[in-house]
């Protein structure tokens, strides 16, 4: 075992070898959550030169930790920080129902960076009582007057109820906890950005990427988020860790565009982000590599503002073969896509594609974290320069090798019959990667806006859509021949173990995740009901996908396996055209009639049907810590150290990683 000297915390190396039977997946199951842990295989393999630069850019990563807790609400970190106060305080009694009830609180909030679910956006209540909790804060030596003020906020349901509002009874902005903007509507922040924005600039600036929006004395104005501005200290250590990463980088292009990024976050400019980008993209050849940054705008309700994240990973280059032959074909597929001549890409530039190992996942991808990724997000980018795609293996793998270490599964459960689950466990797994795949390395790089057609059209639709749109790239062309053709699938007929768990989930299981009666919500959650749905619908005539029940039970059975890839391919068509034209009433229409709303005698069934297996319906990661040997003054390699307590890396990382 091995000891971080100073902060207490002890993390052991049992299980560390890659396939290691022993080694434990789950560490931690409350509330709605379960907690695994990833392996790091090939690190043995890489240099030393290679695992100093991974360990500095991971550090970097993990600095930002701070700013993401405070853009989620702008009473998080005052909220963390008294939790932290709590467990610090010895004399505090662990035991009891009250304790276990704050215990689960507790973690809910470090799991979703703040008091608002990580994924369905409503503010959760603890289950102890206010005057428990006010006596751990008194306890801890919370100030009295601050105490009161926060208890308010976390026990009152009508303050700050959801992180991210997406109906159409209140302003978005106003009725959204997230701390983007402040004493500004919605309309006001349009109108501030539609004065600076040119819908005839071919390099459009991706404006308020990087921003809060506010009224002072009246005026509608903007604060960056930059070294001097919003979040300035903790951008300094970041980029402290950036210039020691540089030092050990593997080449001159990384060297480059980490100068880039250092440059844009002192300024804040948004031409450097772009400068960044297009050399970040261009970088293809090394193996290791990294996101960090303001990159995703899921959590605004007008999809402009970005929240902060930062991943580390290097090159799996077994499994990275599968991505190069997507990439390396990437326009054939452009060519045959089922959309209108006019939204495809008569050349498509710079798509590369891998598949990575994570050595840390922070920010806004910590705990909870994407398989995939598919970089940079800016359209004229990707069109002139190229993309990214990235497919997790280390995390699919840690997902996968979890369920089976469970003696119950959802595919059993709500399966239709055996032939079903027979020929899902034989492809499901191949399947889902080439899904991921596709929608990564092609799916978002994927189709043209037309001349003038801003980025933002779309507003608060634009993730829910593009999500879509990748996904129904994706499932469009699992059932292509190309893929046989290609060795990426040995069987014509395996592409439909992914249109049954597609279909499936987002039909019906998925739904597991929302609270009985509640709207659906999340960006990836709407495009997958939107699909399945307007399949449904679209296909009921013909009967493609069929709702049978049995013994009480309901299943989603697809009888018509070629017309449901039709209906994939219209739809796709539909939503391309959407994007291109910039449509946003056809695309609110669509949202809002087969994303949001969850049918209560399925979502009453599914809940109930779920709760039997014992499962938790959403899953997220702790790191395992790279720690510097050190050998007669000098650092002689880097240990991944793999830990199995996710309370003690919270409170740890409260520690080391405070920048603001």
């Amino acid at each position: 075992m091995i000891i971080i000297t100073g902060l207490g915390l002890v993390l052991t190396s049992c299980g560390s070898k890659t396939g290691d039977p022993v080694f434990k997946y789950s560490v931690d199951e409350f509330a709605d959550i379960e907690v695994l842990r990833y392996q790091v295989p090939g690190w043995e393999d890489l240099s030393l030169q290679q695992k100093a630069y991974i360990y500095h850019l991971c550090e970097a990563a993990k600095s930002g930790r701070d700013i993401t807790w405070d853009q989620n609400f702008k009473y998080n970190l005052d909220i963390r920080h008294a939790l932290e106060a709590i467990f610090e305080n010895p004399s505090v009694s662990r035991s009891g129902q009250e304790w276990n009830d704050f215990l689960v609180y507790a973690k809910r909030v470090f799991f979703s960076n703040g008091i608002h679910h990580h994924y369905a956006n409503d503010k959760f209540l603890p289950a102890c009582s206010r005057t428990y909790f006010a006596s751990l804060m008194d306890a801890a030596g919370i100030e009295p007057a601050r105490a009161e003020f926060l208890l308010q906020v976390i026990f009152d349901p009508e303050l700050y109820p959801t992180l991210q509002y997406q109906g159409t009874e209140k302003d978005l902005v106003e009725a959204s906890a997230v701390n983007f903007y402040d004493g500004v509507t919605a309309q006001e922040v349009n109108d501030f950005y539609a004065r600076m924005e040119d819908p005839s600039d071919p390099h459009p600036i991706s404006y308020g990427l990087n921003s809060k929006v506010v009224k002072e004395d009246g005026k509608v104005v903007e604060k960056p988020w930059k070294v001097g501005g919003i979040y300035g200290p903790a951008l300094e250590v970041i980029i402290g860790h950036l210039e020691a990463a540089r030092e050990v980088a593997e080449n001159d292009v990384q060297k480059q565009y980490i100068d880039e990024l250092v440059e844009y976050y002192r300024t804040g400019d948004l031409r450097m982000w772009d400068r960044y980008n297009i050399t970040w993209v261009g970088d293809t050849q090394s193996d290791v590599d990294f996101v960090n940054g303001f990159v995703e705008d899921y959590d605004d309700p007008l999809g402009r503002k970005a929240s902060w994240e930062g991943i580390v990973n290097f090159r799996d280059r077994e499994a990275s073969r599968r991505t190069e032959i997507i990439s390396g074909n990437a326009q054939w597929f452009e060519d045959h896509s089922p959309i209108d001549p006019r939204f495809r890409k008569e050349e498509v530039k710079g798509v590369s594609a891998k598949v990575i190992n994570v050595a840390v996942i922070a920010g806004d991808n910590y705990p909870a974290t994407a398989i995939g990724i598919n970089l940079p997000n800016a359209d004229w980018i990707r069109k002139e320069h190229g993309s990214k795609s990235v497919t997790i293996a280390n995390i699919t793998d840690a997902y996968e090798k979890a369920s089976e270490q469970r003696p119950k599964s959802v595919l059993t459960e709500f399966a239709w019959d055996q032939a079903e689950i027979d020929l899902c466990r034989k492809y499901g797994s191949v399947t889902d990667n080439l899904h991921t795949d596709l929608h990564e390395c092609l799916g978002h790089g994927s189709g043209q806006l037309l001349p003038g057609t801003p980025a933002n059209a779309l507003k608060e639709f634009t993730s829910t859509l593009e999500e879509a749109r990748a996904d129904l790239f994706a499932l469009y062309y699992l059932a292509d021949p190309k893929l046989v053709e290609l060795g990426l699938l040995d069987d014509p007929d395996a592409y439909k173990a992914e249109y049954m768990s597609y279909i499936r989930n987002g039909i019906f299981t998925q739904f597991s995740r929302v609270e009985l009666g509640k709207p659906n919500t999340e960006a990836h959650m709407q495009n997958r009901k939107l699909i399945a749905d307007w399949c449904y619908e679209k296909g009921r005539a013909d009967n493609v996908i069929e709702k049978k029940v049995r013994a009480g039970k309901t299943y989603f059975v697809i009888n018509d396996f070629g017309k449901l890839r039709g209906l994939f391919g219209d739809l796709l068509a539909e939503i391309q055209r959407i994007k291109s034209e910039g449509d946003y009433e056809a695309g609110k229409a669509l949202v809002q009639a087969y994303a949001v709303d969850i049918d209560p005698a399925l979502h009453k069934e599914v809940l109930e049907r779920y709760a039997s297996l014992e499962l938790k319906p959403y899953r997220g990661f702790i790191n395992p810590e790279i720690v510097p040997v050190v050998k007669d003054g000098d650092v002689v390699d880097y240990q991944v150290v793999y830990g199995d307590d996710f309370l003690e890396q919270q409170l740890y990382y409260g520690k080391k990683y405070r920048t603001l």
